[in-house]
């Protein structure tokens, strides 16, 4: 499996309120539940996008959670390394 970010497109998103996050959660969970090799592991959410990180086997089974859960999909992009502060001490 790889490490992918998504970003999505979604003008006001930093002004949903916790019902519609959770609603939003609540929806990409039940998609989830019917498909094997693909695990959402965190969203942070901006004043117009959601930047999610997803565990996946390849980029279209990403699409195809999108898709079926009615979300934006604008940018896949797989993750080669992982940096922190840690890394230049």
């Amino acid at each position: 499996m790889g490490r992918y970010v998504i970003e999505r497109e979604l003008p006001g998103a930093g002004e949903l309120d916790e019902q519609q996050l959770h609603d939003i959660s609540a929806r990409s969970n039940e998609v989830l539940a019917g498909m094997s090799h693909i695990e959402w592991v965190q969203s942070w959410v901006t004043d117009d996008k959601l930047y999610c990180v997803y565990d996946a086997a390849n980029p279209e089974d990403i699409a195809e959670h999108a898709r079926q859960g009615g979300f934006p999909c604008d940018r896949v992009s797989p993750v080669t390394g992982t940096i922190s502060p840690e890394t230049g001490r």
